[in-house]
C-alpha cells in the first residue's frame, strides 16, 4: 500500500473519531509530512492508524494533565 492511501486513511480515521484518544490534535495540527512521520515502516491501513494512535493519544493524556491544573 503507498504512502498516500496511508495517509488519507489515517486522516479518514481521525476525522470520524475527532473527539476520542486525541485523535482532534492530527486533524487540526498535522500536515501529510507528519503523518507519514509517524505511519514509518507500516504497510497496513491498520498499523498506520496504531502507529499514530500512539503519539496522538500521548499528546491527549498530556492535555488532561494540563487541564487538570487550570481547575
Amino acid at each position: 500500500m503507498n504512502m498516500k492511501t496511508l495517509i488519507a486513511a489515517v486522516r479518514a480515521h481521525a476525522e470520524e473519531n475527532y473527539c476520542l484518544h486525541g485523535w482532534d490534535f492530527l486533524v487540526e495540527c498535522w500536515d501529510d509530512g507528519d503523518i507519514a512521520e509517524e505511519i514509518g515502516h507500516a504497510k497496513t491501513v491498520e498499523q498506520a492508524i496504531k502507529n499514530c494512535l500512539e503519539t496522538v493519544q500521548l499528546m491527549s493524556e498530556q492535555r488532561s494533565e494540563i487541564e487538570v491544573t487550570i481547575w
